[in-house]
């Protein structure tokens, strides 16, 4: 994505021209008379999303005239990277400089390709900073949602607990936080037993990789990710259909550790701690059986009724870890359940909160960055639903109902009341492209939630676009 947005002025760059659709007759009367004469006779009536290449006497394309529905839309030029003739271009518009800001990393977004393994087809068009442009802000955006991207999209082959742990070693280096790793049986006796129950039929080792990072005496902010690299779904094996998208089930992790890469490059005066949970959920003779009752961290027996129900294993461990220091926010992220889905579509993670400020802040935040949420209840009459004949709780309900919502009541158990509390059920996939969304991994709720933290704690550094 870098290379779709360029600081340095680019000669003879073509300039890109959005043009508020409301306002796009009045903007028409103004031009000359052979961009009326052109623009009438291709129809081109300024709809938002659609764009016109507008030739020069020399056949040469001379502009691009672009309509959009405001200039505050994220995603107004997302489409254009892979939509116009390859070349370099310049925004041209009287707009803020963060209208601008948004603008461009819109753009910077939609030119987003995984490369890894196959050369793309072709060469997304070029985008040169406007000066008025925080470029700096711009590029840490880039960055953060291209390492979440390319994490989510990498297969499991290549993207396995060890390999996860990598990146937070690296992440961590670049940023000068401390990285702590608790690996397999070292798991036991550091009493997270969860994580290792999921993780331990599988020839990759689980892990509980622990990140810090800030001043000790600012306030602490935690962050917890759900890092299954790959999900079978264990013994209660998910069918073939079900088991394709896997390698997206760590698209937990991968949001907290590209929020806390935000938070670092921003300089945020928060002391800041990030829990991931790695491990495999695999198939082998030792694997954790539906059925089997396992003492969590926290203390509490849990009755194994689907061992499908990874996640909330993995991140209860974590959770419990999280709390033991009682953080002045406690965030986690997981693509925990398929009812969420259904009840919101793939597009909307659901918020659950046990505190009303924190959701209505996070909500105020997700309309403002155009990052959708939508918050589900954490109704407490539904906990009855996760009780068990043998232990203390089940980590799955008997019913198919209301299962993010039993989810999400099940990680409550392993919060303490008093610290404030956001959970987000995210798809992490776009399943088709759209305008700066390209299909594939995608960070969800990550925009909103730091748009609510650098208006929470304040930055040194600059805001969201």
């Amino acid at each position: 994505m870098h290379d779709s947005v360029i600081t340095a002025p680019l000669p003879g760059a073509i300039p890109v021209i959005p043009v508020i659709d409301s306002e796009f007759s009045v903007w028409l009367e103004r031009q000359d008379e052979s961009w009326r004469r052109w623009l009438t006779a291709t129809g081109f009536k300024g709809q938002s999303g659609k764009f016109s290449l507008v030739p020069g006497p020399d056949g040469q394309l001379r502009a691009v005239v672009a309509g959009i529905k405001d200039a505050d839309d994220l995603w107004a030029l997302g489409g254009l990277p892979a939509s116009l003739p390859e070349g370099d271009y310049r925004l041209e518009a009287a707009f803020a400089p963060r209208q601008l800001d948004r603008l461009t990393l819109g753009w910077a977004l939609g030119a987003y390709q995984f490369a890894r393994y196959k050369t793309p087809k072709r060469t997304m068009a070029r985008l040169a900073l406007d000066p008025r442009c925080d470029s700096d802000r711009i590029r840490r955006w880039i960055d953060a949602v291209q390492l979440v991207r390319d994490l989510i999209n990498t297969p499991a082959e290549d993207l396995m607990p060890e390999h996860l742990a990598e990146t937070v070693q690296a992440l961590g280096q670049q940023f000068g936080a401390t990285v702590a790793q608790t690996i397999g049986d070292e798991l036991l006796t550091g009493n997270f037993p969860l994580i290792h129950a999921v993780g331990r039929a599988s020839a990759h080792p689980p892990r509980l990789l622990d990140l810090r990072w800030g001043d000790p005496h600012h306030p602490k902010l935690t962050l917890v990710g759900k890092g299954v690299c790959f999900d079978t779904g264990g013994l209660d094996l998910k069918p073939s259909s079900a088991m394709r998208l896997m390698k997206k089930d760590m698209g937990g992790a991968a949001t907290a550790l590209g929020l806390a890469r935000l938070i670092m490059s921003a300089h945020l005066p928060v002391r800041l701690r990030v829990l991931i949970a790695a491990v495999d959920n695999a198939v082998a003779g030792n694997a954790f059986r539906p059925g089997d009752v396992i003492r969590s961290r926290r203390g509490l027996t849990v009755e194994i009724h689907n061992t499908d129900a990874e996640g909330r294993l993995i991140l209860c461990d974590a959770l419990t870890e999280a709390g033991s220091e009682q953080p002045d926010i406690l965030i986690d992220f997981a693509t925990l359940t398929g009812a969420a889905r259904t009840a919101l579509g793939t597009a909307m993670p659901a918020l659950f909160c046990n505190d009303e400020t924190l959701a209505t802040d996070l909500l105020s935040a997700a309309a403002r960055e155009q990052d959708p949420l939508w918050r589900l209840p954490l109704h407490q009459p539904y906990r009855e639903m996760l009780d068990s004949k043998i232990a203390d709780i089940a980590n799955a309900a008997d019913s198919s109902y209301a299962g993010a919502i039993t989810a999400a009541l099940f990680l409550k158990e392993f919060v303490p009341e008093r610290i404030p509390w956001a959970h987000f059920d995210l798809m992490a996939w776009n399943l088709k492209t759209r305008p700066g969304q390209p299909e594939g991994g995608e960070a969800m709720a990550m925009r909103a939630v730091f748009g609510w933290l650098e208006q929470h704690y304040g930055s040194q550094a600059g805001s969201t676009p």
